[in-house]
């Protein structure tokens, strides 16, 4: 089916801002781009700002049920991440499918088209395999499709509690017993989704501490088989960074740069706290990094270096993690801000190069590279932002990006087109109300 919308304003490559767009689809695809065009006769209307579909490249979706609920009091990493194992302990294939659609739903709201779920919560209680292995997995992907949004499904291997420890009690249920048999899980995920559009498997190590060095080429060796995205979580926490340096005598990023899980398929989420050595090999093989300043902000791990990163050679992208808040526009402008709180100078990215972050960056370390940019070919995703709102109100072709990174918030997000299908009108999902469903998903993991 062919779509004619017209775009008040769009973002457009090489990253400017041009009035009067229309944008021809058909099916999945943009077909045509007509700059400052007159609208046509029958075309959908889009007011404000239109951009490239959001990409959220780092994404636990049962975090969800933890807003709220860990901002209570101080505690620490760890503490949070007991509560976060009572949520994991209470879900079931029903009750994470009903959770998953309902974040995920919250996301397309967002103006996210693509999200990127690392996956760990793979077994029943004390880690009994399902009738189908991967129903879990299953679940995030028709999750998403509910959603409308597209998923890169990360398997992630997780077999050890810390280094040397055995995993237990809520951990039984995201280990496999060792990589191989993680593969083999694995290979029969990606063979059931082999060919589906819409879906990428990529695999993950969880981290240093979950995945013992000898064993990582396993990972490694699954993503190259089946050329897709590897993620790994790398020093978010100091304290990781300390046992692996007693335990390995290198640091996080320099055992997984020893073991082949850098390089351009590869994306280090967090990232917070890295030697000069260690910013230089991301860099240096080109490994995305994936900023999450909302959830790093609240467990309080730190401001990592992003800016130098970038200069680096290493691509950054976003991710809402945690789920304490599902805004990119927050979690771009924050990789700003904190770097000015850091530094005490301001102006160390754009707002268009934290655009594309959000954007053609992450849509790319996800699997999809023809996304993200408004060009014929791309994936047709199109989100729209408000330029009137009470946040917004003032912004001109000049400003509208700024106005949009610096100021707008996922609320102003009013029309999300996602691979040719309209999925948010008039700021209301085709789910119905997303509030209430995610009420509803939530209310038996807080009793």
């Amino acid at each position: 089916m062919h779509v004619t919308y017209w775009c008040e304003m769009a973002w457009l490559p090489p990253g400017e801002v041009v009035e009067s767009v229309v944008v021809g689809v058909e099916g999945r695809r943009i077909v045509e781009i007509r700059p400052e065009a007159p609208p046509p006769p029958g075309a959908v209307r889009l007011a404000g700002l239109t951009l490239p579909g959001l990409a959220n490249c780092h994404s636990h979706a049962f975090h969800r049920a933890l807003r709220g609920h860990t901002q209570t009091g101080r505690g620490s990493f760890w503490t949070w991440r007991e509560r976060m194992y009572a949520v994991a302990q209470a879900l079931d294939p029903d009750r994470y499918l009903a959770l998953a659609t309902a974040t995920y739903a919250e996301m397309a709201l967002a103006g996210i088209t693509t999200v990127a779920e690392f996956h760990y919560l793979h077994h029943g209680p004390g880690g009994r395999p399902y009738a189908d292995p991967n129903a879990m997995g299953h679940v995030l992907v028709e999750a998403a499709r509910r959603a409308g949004l597209r998923i890169t499904l990360l398997d992630t291997c997780y077999l050890t509690g810390g280094i040397g420890d055995a995993l237990a009690g809520t951990q039984l249920r995201f280990g496999d017993g060792d990589a191989e048999r993680w593969a083999a899980r694995a290979d029969d995920l990606a063979r059931a989704h082999e060919g589906e559009e819409d879906v990428e498997i990529g695999a993950a190590i969880h981290s240093v501490r979950a995945v013992p060095p000898e064993q990582m080429h396993v990972v490694v060796d699954f993503a190259h088989r089946h050329t897709g995205p590897l993620h790994v979580h790398v020093s978010e926490q100091r304290a990781e960074n300390e046992a692996c340096v007693e335990a390995y005598s290198a640091t996080p990023v320099q055992v997984l740069h020893d073991h082949g899980a850098l390089g351009p398929r590869s994306t280090a989420v967090h990232a917070t706290h890295l030697s000069d050595v260690d910013v230089a090999l991301l860099g240096g093989s080109t490994t995305h990094v994936c900023m999450c300043p909302t959830t790093e902000r609240d467990l309080a791990d730190g401001v990592g270096p992003a800016r130098r990163l970038l200069e680096a050679g290493s691509p950054v992208t976003l991710g809402t993690d945690s789920q304490a808040v599902i805004d990119l526009f927050e979690e771009a402008r924050a990789v700003e801000l904190d770097e000015r709180l850091v530094t005490g100078e301001r102006g160390h990215w754009p707002a268009a190069q934290l655009l594309h972050a959000a954007t053609a960056a992450g849509q790319a370390s996800l699997g999809f590279p023809d996304a993200g940019c408004l060009v014929p070919g791309a994936w047709a995703d199109l989100v729209s932002v408000r330029l009137d709102s009470v946040r917004t109100a003032g912004a001109t072709k000049a400003s509208a990006v700024e106005s949009v990174v610096f100021a707008a918030t996922a609320a102003d997000v009013y029309s999300v087109v996602a691979g040719g299908r309209r999925i948010v009108e008039d700021g209301r999902h085709v789910l119905g109300d997303i509030g209430a469903l995610l009420r509803e998903a939530l209310a038996p993991l807080q009793r």
